[in-house]
């Protein structure tokens, strides 16, 4: 199989499809690997790296796109990219459709195979695709929450970890999954006063049990949430619901009762944010302000990390990529069934549920398409 690796396009994204290492695997079992020039370079991968690996460097992405059968990407194809695809390519990379009505009609219209790495599955059910990019995400929404608390980037002024004397700032994290449990460890680390909310007990006891008396830990209610947010000095949103929409757990009534110059780092805005007032925004330009409150919604944080964030995004991609490329796409989703979750969008039809429910399109089981 001719597999292609395009340099990514949304803004400030210098993360890389495939590293050498997974391309000299796939040369291995006998592919061809074209990569786009300079497409690695903002990962500190050279295309000298690429070579050596086996991979044949082409010039442009059109020619990635005209030449490859599966397209392996990080982020979800631009309008550009989009009009790049053809039917029966295959396109594996993050997609997160749910929120994104005209991406999801091109791929309907490119008559591509298009597999999400958000929705793969495992036997445990956990996201093994997306947990690597959650853990660099849940990480980064301190530090980038505590950045925006500065006076200078239009926060209240506030030192997350305060000094002795001057109590520390209050953060509350909505979601206790991946993220929101990364999030936690780099809050308390920073000497934060950190509260953790989620909806389900054994999350709860499994926080309890990881961080003891160094974390509060609530159990998710309306009325909990009217009450944290109104104390607290950053808001992280990281809650998930596997390939539908985030539920906007945070009114723009809530947001209202925010201390001036609190912050708000929406780690969920992928999947279209779960406060009401979140926007996504880039990293060239990544706050806004909404009644006093500064908000942090940028849709490709880990971007910001691009050569941790290629190189663990590999470290699981890669087992998928050699099977798609092995088996072919119809012969490996069959055989898995984990994998056979990722098919969001296949030869013009929605394959993923929640998908078809947040845009009101018919759903097609993936199956139909196995034979």
């Amino acid at each position: 199989m001719r597999i292609g690796v395009p340099k990514e396009i949304k803004n400030h994204e210098y993360r890389v499809g495939l590293i050498p290492s997974s391309v000299q695997e796939l040369v291995h079992h006998g592919h061809q690997v074209l990569v786009q020039a300079n497409a690695g370079i903002g990962a500190g991968i050279t295309d000298e790296d690429y070579k050596a690996a086996g991979a044949t460097i082409v010039e442009s992405a059109d020619q990635v796109f005209a030449d490859a059968d599966m397209i392996v990407k990080v982020k979800e194809p631009l309008a550009v990219e989009r009009k790049k695809l053809r039917k029966g390519q295959i396109l594996f990379t993050y997609l997160h459709l749910a929120p994104d009505l005209e991406q999801t009609k091109d791929l309907i219209d490119s008559g591509a195979v298009c597999i999400a790495y958000e929705t793969v599955t495992s036997p445990n059910g956990s996201l093994p695709l997306l947990t690597p990019m959650s853990e660099v995400a849940g990480r980064l929404a301190p530090q980038v929450g505590a950045h925006s608390l500065e006076k200078a980037q239009g926060g209240r002024g506030v030192l997350l970890g305060g000094v002795p004397g001057v109590p520390a700032a209050e953060v509350v994290i909505l979601g206790g999954g991946v993220s929101g449990t990364h999030a936690a460890t780099i809050a308390v680390g920073m000497g934060a006063k950190v509260t953790v909310v989620d909806r389900s007990a054994d999350a709860l006891k499994r926080l309890a049990t990881q961080f003891g008396t160094s974390i509060s830990t609530v159990f998710s209610t309306r009325s909990a949430i009217e009450e944290l947010v109104r104390r607290a000095d950053l808001l992280i949103g990281t809650v998930l619901v596997p390939g539908a929409a985030a539920p906007k757990l945070v009114t723009h009534d809530m947001v209202r009762t925010m201390k001036p110059g609190s912050v708000i780092v929406d780690v969920a805005i992928d999947q279209g944010g779960c406060v009401e007032t979140s926007h996504a925004t880039t990293h060239a330009d990544p706050t806004y302000v909404v009644d006093g409150v500064v908000h942090y919604c940028v849709a490709n944080m880990p971007g910001a990390v691009a050569r941790t964030s290629t190189f663990a995004l590999n470290n699981v991609t890669l087992p998928y990529t050699l099977a798609l490329a092995n088996q072919g796409w119809k012969k490996a989703l069959a055989h898995d069934g984990h994998l056979r979750n990722g098919l969001n969008v296949c030869e013009g039809q929605v394959t993923c549920e929640p998908v078809a429910q947040a845009h009101n399109l018919p759903y097609v089981k993936a199956e139909t398409f196995l034979g």
